[in-house]
């Protein structure tokens, strides 16, 4: 059985603003709770303004509060702008509020660009490895003496009697022997990195897994792109327009907003920007339901597991909500 979640980037569509991409992302959550998926991630990302999600811990409370059941989560904190301890007692609080609900993910990504990097580690005299604040995260959460943090002994209120999942985010090689020696959950992003390396990071994981108080054994996850509609036709349209918007941020211009499938249409693409167009096609999964539902499911026994978190950054709230609905129905989530 595979289980599905969501990540969502709140993006910012043609004549929104960012407080409509936020409420659109809380009717997402709406939605995805009532349809049976398992999680729903929030992003952090900076300095951009074709999307509004900068801070996932403070969407998360939000989204917790407005939904039922399904696990909120991060997708993820970039542990490297901030103090372990503060985000230790921010999901800690979660954690007490909606037990059993929280998911933490982490992340070494900078979330933006370099202005944006600095401005927030302004007047850091140190910078801490990655693996260093994950285990900070797990004694600062726990209160374990036997985890070895940076302040032994501190604990972090509130005091809960459980404990959000723990997963570390990966686009490398590396990201896979990080989380299994740390002991967390390990989710691959094929959205970032769609070269098979993940196929070796969840191996590595798989085969070096130590368990910890978050995670008892091994447990893995896959991020992928989607562009999911009624036909083929109309994914493969909705699919030019993520196509544009993924050409446009990593050439350095985002437009304001998430560009219609209408106003891409038109664009006269250089054969360079063609090539990265169908090269980045290997980040997507694209297509009717059921045909996506046979590309989940041949990514996940490539990837060896059983949970896949679809990106479904399309344009349009309305296709956004029907492209869950449809995928939610041709797996007979419930």
């Amino acid at each position: 059985m595979i289980n599905l979640s969501i990540l969502d980037y709140s993006p910012v569509d043609e004549n929104d603003n960012h407080r409509d991409a936020l409420l659109s992302t809380t009717k997402m959550a709406q939605k995805a709770d009532h349809l049976g998926f398992k999680r729903f991630w929030v992003s952090e990302h900076h300095g951009m303004v074709s999307m509004a999600g900068s801070n996932p811990e403070m969407l998360m409370m939000h989204l917790a509060a407005n939904t039922d059941r399904i696990r909120i989560g991060s997708g993820g904190v970039m542990l490297q702008h901030y103090s372990a301890y503060k985000v230790a007692e921010s999901f800690k609080i979660m954690e007490a509020l909606y037990p059993d609900r929280i998911d933490m993910g982490t992340g070494r990504a900078p979330g933006g660009d370099q202005a944006t990097a600095s401005a927030l580690n302004l007047n850091k005299s140190r910078t801490v490895p990655y693996e260093q604040q994950l285990r900070d995260l797990q004694s600062y959460i726990t209160g374990d003496p036997k985890i070895k943090a940076n302040f032994s002994g501190l604990i972090a209120s509130p005091i809960t009697q459980t404990v959000p999942e723990m997963w570390s985010l990966g686009a490398g090689s590396s990201g896979g022997v990080i989380a299994a020696s740390e002991g967390t959950a390990f989710i691959f992003a094929h959205f970032i990195n769609p070269s098979g390396m993940g196929i070796q990071a969840i191996e590595n994981y798989n085969a070096n897994f130590r368990p910890s108080v978050f995670t008892g054994a091994a447990t893995t996850m896959v991020a992928t792109f989607a562009a999911i509609a009624e036909t083929d036709e109309k994914a493969e349209s909705l699919a030019r327009a993520l196509d544009h918007w993924l050409l446009m941020i990593e050439s350095g211009r985002e437009t304001p907003y998430y560009l219609s499938e209408d106003h891409v249409d038109g664009y006269n693409y250089t054969a360079q920007e063609k090539k990265i167009i169908s090269q980045n096609r290997r980040r997507i999964l694209v297509g009717s339901a059921d045909s996506v539902k046979k590309q989940v499911e041949d990514l996940a026994i490539k990837y060896g597991t059983n949970e896949i978190m679809l990106l479904n950054h399309i344009p349009g709230k309305d296709n956004r909500l029907h492209a869950i609905e449809l995928i939610a129905s041709a797996f007979g989530l419930n």
